[in-house]
């Protein structure tokens, strides 16, 4: 997975990690959390390039989004502008996230709360038992973050990043098929200031 930071590659899934910042005071929204769509992507790239030192490409993304039986991706709209996007991989009982990236003018609004919701859903909707992700050791933010969705940090990958040499913490959250982890993600949606809609994805 891919590092978020949210001013949140290779193809998952040795993704590259998350980019992902903790969004306090944010704004009264209304935001749409939909499937990823090929009209999208170009929104997404232009995302893409403003937060990740190396960007996928429309092509990766596209083939991505083929996978319809192992991938989910969602992005996040405010009107018509896609704000934030994020995708898992489904492998047996795992769920990997594989990316979420946030517009650097759109951060601490919540924006990476609403996708990672859509993804955690997607995931268990899809008979995952656990999830997992990749972040970077120094984004301390994203790690809180994280914290919240119940993911525990269970090692290291060195060097995970190759363009900073960068090492990643690697989290797992375990047991999300069960009630109780319902009932965490029902209490941080309900912490969420403004209006969100949600959009199941399609496998086929």
């Amino acid at each position: 997975m891919r590092e978020a930071r949210t001013a949140a590659g290779r193809p998952p899934p040795a993704g590259e990690a998350m980019k992902m910042a903790v969004e306090p005071q944010a704004e009264a929204l209304v935001v749409d959390v939909v499937p990823m769509r090929r009209r999208h992507v170009r929104s997404v790239l232009r995302i893409e390039n403003q937060v990740y030192p190396r960007p996928w490409s429309m092509s990766l993304f596209l083939s991505e989004l083929a996978l319809r039986s192992t991938r989910a991706y969602f992005v996040a709209r405010i009107g018509r502008d896609v704000v934030g996007y994020g995708g898992v991989m489904l492998t047996g009982d795992d769920g990997h996230i594989t990316t979420i990236a946030v517009d650097p003018s759109w951060q601490r609004n919540q924006i990476g709360t609403r996708v990672l919701l859509a993804l955690a859903r997607e995931a268990i909707e899809r008979d995952a038992r656990s999830l997992t992700l990749e972040v970077r050791l120094s984004n301390k933010g994203a790690q809180d973050l994280y914290r919240r969705f119940a993911f525990g940090p269970v090692g290291v990958r060195k060097n995970y990043y190759a363009e900073t040499n960068e090492d990643a913490l690697v989290m797992w959250a375990h047991e999300v098929d069960r009630a109780a982890y319902r009932e965490l993600l029902d209490g941080i949606e309900r912490g969420i200031r403004g209006e969100t809609s949600f959009e199941s994805s399609r496998r086929w």
